[in-house]
């Protein structure tokens, strides 16, 4: 199977890379910095010469977009909406163009479409789309705002004979540095691994190896097209999803943040507390219908899961002992 990848050397992008490749596919990976050679170089805005691999491959994964690993100042999250709206469009462009359009293209979106929530779970059906909450910093709308634009770039593309998916994925988690868990995993080895803000929000995530699971799932069933969540059936309070981790790493506490903590932490990581605070009680709703079998479906067995690979992926660090212990 060839299948293309734009916006594939991120955390995500690199997981999907390394199963598709172990699996015996042919990947091409689409970037703005070309280095390997299965690389190809793009601006992430307008058709040019990558857009011959497309033109007869079987699937298009694109996951092209700013990372959302920063301060969400005004500059930065215009530079999200446009990365995405415009990587969308025009990987639509070359799909439209194609005299031999692939069959499928699975569109990245993300689980931040649904509303801060604290109660009722949100399904593809049933869930309520964010950005009307009360009691929440006005940005927090922009976020959703950008996830609703990203889809209506794919649902717009006129590709028919390619099947279309958007991927409301919720936090992959896998033990790549620089990573959501990696990140998590460095606070809570340093003591600072306890809940924020109370935390009574929750937290909606995938392991890395559901996610490429997910995604083969999606490329063989033909029968499914739109919205996709992809997360665990096992989202859980902040509270509990960082004991877990913290038990995981046998580190027995953790300091609790309050929000100007929380906040003051987010400043100094370059990052924002939307990612800490905002409730994503997301569940696959699609996904479970489909008969998708999570093989980590818990966070507790999945946290462990990923320590253990931790230890494996990168043996110079204090990772392997606490691993093994």
């Amino acid at each position: 199977m060839k299948v293309v990848v734009p916006g594939g050397t991120g955390q995500v992008g690199a997981i999907l890379d390394r199963a598709l490749t172990a699996a015996g596919h042919e990947v091409t990976v689409v970037t703005r910095s070309p280095s390997r050679a299965h690389d190809i170089g793009w601006d992430g805005t307008t058709l040019g010469p990558w857009a011959e691999a497309i033109d007869g491959c079987d699937v298009v994964v694109n996951l092209a977009g700013r990372s959302v690993s920063c301060r969400y100042t005004e500059e930065n999250l215009r530079a999200m909406m446009d990365s995405r709206v415009d990587s969308a469009r025009v990987v639509g462009e070359a799909i439209a163009a194609a005299e031999r359009p692939p069959r499928v293209w699975l569109q990245m979106s993300t689980a931040t479409v649904y509303a801060h929530s604290f109660d009722a779970a949100h399904d593809e059906t049933t869930g309520v789309i964010g950005g009307a909450e009360a009691g929440v910093p006005d940005y927090w709308a922009y976020s959703v705002e950008i996830a609703q634009n990203w889809e209506r770039a794919q649902t717009e593309a006129p590709t028919p004979a390619t099947r279309k998916v958007a991927l409301r994925s919720a936090m992959v988690m896998s033990p790549d540095r620089g990573g959501v868990f990696d990140v998590l995993s460095r606070l809570v080895r340093l003591g600072l691994g306890g809940p924020v803000a109370g935390g009574a929000q929750y937290v909606s995530w995938i392991h890395g190896e559901d996610f490429v699971r997910a995604v083969e799932f999606l490329i063989d069933r033909d029968d499914i097209e739109g919205p996709v969540n992809l997360a665990s059936p096992g989202p859980l309070p902040h509270r509990d999803f960082m004991r877990a981790l913290r038990a995981a790493w046998r580190v027995p506490v953790g300091l609790p943040a309050t929000r100007w903590m929380a906040e003051l932490g987010a400043f100094a990581l370059r990052s924002d507390t939307e990612l800490l605070l905002k409730s994503r009680r997301v569940v696959p709703g699609r996904l479970d219908a489909a008969g998708f079998a999570f093989a980590h479906p818990e966070w507790g067995s999945a946290a462990k899961s990923l320590v253990r690979q931790a230890g494996r992926r990168h043996p110079d660090r204090e990772v392997d002992r606490l691993s093994k212990r």
